[in-house]
């Protein structure tokens, strides 16, 4: 019964939170001279793109569950790549919360958007 309120408040919060990490990554992306890391070998400017796009866009279309579980790939991804290639030195404090948003949205890929959601509209 509470199954779609709970999705509800996971898909805003999760995505809010990760909001707070993408906007200063796109304010970054649109400064004089951008860089970022390169974890995956693929340029700084792609990754800080992608990084953008998983933790400030996608999380939009999540919050008002367009193709939530489509989305949901994005930051699933990156928090892959923060939690176990960019902290995989680092103590676990250090991962704890890319871990976690990989937890949130992994839930929210494998239940949908529930019922309040574009989506089921």
């Amino acid at each position: 019964m509470y199954s779609n309120i709970a999705l509800l408040i996971a898909r805003i919060s999760f995505s809010l939170s990760m909001m707070t990490h993408g906007y200063p990554k796109l304010i970054k992306l649109f400064s004089e001279n951008p860089s970022f890391s390169n974890p995956i070998g693929i340029g700084e400017i792609p990754t800080l793109i992608l990084a953008v796009f998983a933790e400030f866009i996608a999380p939009i279309f999540i919050i008002i569950g367009y193709k939530t579980k489509f989305f949901s790939i994005f930051p699933i991804a990156t928090m892959i790549v923060a939690g176990f290639i960019v902290h995989f030195d680092d103590p676990f404090s250090r991962k704890e919360k890319a871990l976690l948003y990989l937890a949130g949205f992994i839930v929210i890929f494998l239940m949908g958007a529930g019922k309040y959601s574009i989506d089921k509209k």
